[in-house]
């Protein structure tokens, strides 16, 4: 066969197979079913997709999304801490600047504002890069991003792939833009363990995010992309520079969009944020700030689990300065003068301390203790140690209240004579009560004036069954004292109730406050995104007179200039005070006043074993007995110089029934020894604690009482009562009494 046939022939071996169709495997393959089956495949995904549309809903909220801490601040803003699992505070889309906003859109999704939630493409590579294991999906919108954050999990697979782009495309339909973009903001993690922008903002520049700027912002939309990596203080000077064009870009196509001008842009420089540092914890003093504003919160009415849902701005009324101040003091004239790991009854000192801003109830300093992560309980607001006699005025108070007069018919006032010989017995009573002055003195007829300066113990229990005892309690609750272990009997004069430094500064900063009643108020705004507290006014109505009170403060300014509490005296202020001692030194009180701060400081002796038992303060830095007018003292005096910036002109508007005439000088003598050394100290002579533990050789106070634990009292066979004595110090502890307080 030629070659021309053999062409011939090949050809027409071509026609019949173009007749003939495709063979084998090609046959399947050809173009219209290639088609087809990628139109078929189309309608299937897109049928597959309208069922998932239709099935898949949009879930409740993932349990770390509503996530939020409690941000505690002090009243000029500054952070004091914050308290939650999750460092978030979620604040409104009209809390960010505008321009701010706009930066997180430019940075993520420049036609967030226009489209439909998601981005196909962008959705389609995460998907690639998911199934072929490449790392991170990329080409989320905000709203993506936003839904995986709030609704779903970070889980890297395709089945929360797919959920995102439905649940996406639902909410952009359900939800305007506004909600979205505030939603993303507050649910994005920034590092440093700031999860939404009011947290990023602060862990980064320290501001709050209505105080940023668009530089500011731009660095914060910069670091979502990543956010470890991409931390200035971490970064290597490459990542710098990755972060720095970052941050370029973000503002660049902020003026491509229009939302910030070209000349602004060209004058911003890169906003270096501040270095990293702790979330301000629980520790120190925080501790025992926030647990009293939780605990005044409650007493308003916010229920417990809504403050621990978190999401709370709580803004105290604590002021930086004065609590720095308090704290500084408390160091200086206490701590530095224990020994707590050497000597065992400096282990046992525990300080505590309320400051109150009379005229409006502000709480502006408290100190509760060593530290809130070593020492618990607060020592500020604890209740299980008596005031002793800073509790006093009180009785003075209500006398001069309810017009009473002494057993001869006097009307009792600041020059009122009393018998102030230790161990007098009491008149007008039933059976014998006669308690013992401070170290046994007597001295004979003195004036109420004298009474205070000295804190006799004989005069104020007189005085206090003269005014009639329901009616000296009836004054203290009304000026503050808490209903807690509260006697009616004659030992009520010695202050053997139960209260807290809190309790008596708010007693202090009523007769500060010429009567009105004035309650000690730590909170100063409660806010949340969703609902307020409404806080009830600190200051209230006149509870006693203001010439009472006026006159009360007339009689306490002379214990600082000539009494016990002279220690607290100063040419930079003017002040009122009353110190107090307990029985056995187990509490030692200042409470004092100028007419800008009343101030309450005490020192208590908690046993480090025993479950925290009671003790003996005497012995404290190797000086003896730790009475009012030592160590509480300086340590007010030296706080409220601080507090003052150094000292005030403010001087006390009073009105007083009467002006004090000095006493002729009063004899002084000791019941069993004399004291070559007095000092301005005094113990008050009743019961130990509030709630005693009584002993067969214990004689107490024969009155009726309410007490619900009540003491024992020895009947002999006669059925007669035992004269009871008040119990005084023991030979040994006059020996200490006399050192004098070391300076």
């Amino acid at each position: 066969m030629g070659r021309a046939e053999a062409r011939q022939a090949r050809q027409r071996g071509a026609r019949r197979a173009r007749k003939a169709g495709p063979s084998g495997i090609r046959r399947f393959f050809t173009f219209r079913k290639i088609l087809g089956t990628f139109f078929g495949l189309c309608l299937l995904a897109m049928g597959a997709f309208v069922v998932a549309y239709m099935l898949v809903p949009v879930p409740e909220a993932n349990a770390e999304a509503k996530l939020q801490s409690n941000v505690y601040k002090y009243s000029d803003g500054k952070i004091l801490a914050r308290e939650g699992k999750l460092n978030r505070e979620i604040v409104g889309l009209e809390k960010i600047p505008r321009d701010v906003q706009y930066a997180f859109v430019a940075a993520e999704n420049k036609t967030f504002f226009e489209d439909s939630g998601v981005d196909v493409k962008g959705t389609l590579r995460g998907l690639k890069n998911t199934v072929t294991g490449q790392g991170k999906q990329g080409g989320s919108t905000i709203t993506q991003q936003y839904v995986k954050n709030y609704y779903l999990t970070q889980d890297r697979t395709v089945t929360r792939k797919l959920k995102e782009l439905v649940i996406s495309l639902k909410v952009d339909r359900n939800k305007d833009k506004d909600e979205i973009l505030a939603g993303y903001l507050n649910t994005s993690y920034f590092g440093r363990g700031a999860y939404g922008i009011q947290a990023a903002a602060q862990a980064y520049y320290g501001i709050d995010a209505e105080k940023l700027n668009v530089a500011q912002g731009a660095y914060l939309a910069s670091l979502v992309q990543a956010p470890s990596r991409f931390d200035w203080a971490v970064a290597s000077d490459e990542t710098k520079e990755a972060v720095t064009n970052r941050w370029n870009y973000v503002l660049n196509n902020m003026v491509e969009e229009s939302w910030l001008d070209k000349s602004t842009r060209d004058g911003l420089k890169f906003p270096v944020p501040k270095a990293p540092k702790a979330a301000p914890g629980l520790s120190g003093q925080a501790g025992y700030i926030v647990e009293a504003a939780k605990e005044e919160l409650a007493e308003q009415g916010l229920d417990k689990a809504d403050l621990d849902a978190g999401g709370w701005t709580i803004t105290l009324n604590i002021d930086s300065k004065r609590q720095k101040a308090l704290e500084k003091s408390v160091q200086e004239q206490l701590e530095d003068d224990l020994d707590r790991k050497g000597n065992k009854v400096d282990a046992t000192v525990q300080a505590g301390a309320t400051s109150v801003d009379p005229k409006t109830g502000k709480v502006v300093a408290l100190y509760g203790g060593v530290s809130a992560t070593e020492h618990w309980f607060s020592n500020a607001t604890r209740r299980d140690y008596q005031p002793a006699s800073t509790f006093k005025p009180v009785v003075f108070a209500s006398a001069l209240e309810n017009g009473a007069e002494t057993q001869d018919g006097n009307p009792i006032g600041l020059n009122t004579v009393y018998d102030g010989t230790s161990k007098r017995p009491v008149e007008g009573i039933e059976g014998r009560y006669a308690p013992q002055n401070d170290l046994g003195k007597s001295y004979g007829p003195v004036s109420v004036q004298t009474s205070l300066n000295r804190s006799i113990n004989s005069a104020f229990a007189q005085m206090a069954v003269d005014v009639g005892l329901d009616e000296v309690k009836d004054t203290a609750l009304e000026l503050g004292v808490p209903d807690k272990n509260f006697p009616v009997r004659p030992s009520i004069a010695l202050g053997t109730m139960g209260a807290s430094t809190w309790d008596m500064a708010g007693v202090y900063a009523t007769l500060d406050n010429h009567g009105k009643k004035v309650t000690p108020t730590i909170v100063a705004e409660a806010e949340h995104k969703d609902r307020e507290v409404e806080l009830e006014d600190p200051v209230g109505s006149q509870v006693i007179s203001r010439e009472t009170a006026d006159t009360v403060t007339a009689g306490l300014t002379g214990v600082v200039k000539n009494g016990s509490g002279i220690a607290a005296k100063s040419s930079a202020y003017e002040a009122a005070g009353k110190t107090g001692t307990s029985e056995d030194n187990k509490s030692a009180w200042f409470a004092g006043y100028t007419p800008e701060l009343a101030t309450v400081v005490a020192l208590f002796g908690e046993s480090p074993k025993d479950g925290g038992g009671q003790v003996s303060l005497t012995g404290t830095a190797e000086a003896g007995r730790a009475n009012g007018g030592g160590f509480p003292a300086r340590i007010w005096a030296d706080y409220t110089l601080g507090a003052l910036n150094g000292g005030s002109d403010a001087e006390f508007d009073l009105e007083v029934a009467e002006v004090a005439t000095p006493d002729p000088t009063p004899t002084e003598t000791e019941s069993e020894s004399e004291d070559p050394t007095p000092t301005p100290t005094e113990t008050e002579s009743e019961s130990e604690d509030p709630t005693p533990t009584p002993t067969d050789t214990e004689t107490v106070d024969p009155s009726p009482t309410d007490d619900p634990t009540p003491t024992k009292t020895v009947i002999p066979p006669t059925g007669t009562f035992t004269p009871p004595v008040e119990p005084g110090d023991d030979e040994a502890d006059r020996d200490q009494n006399r050192r004098p307080l070391q300076p």
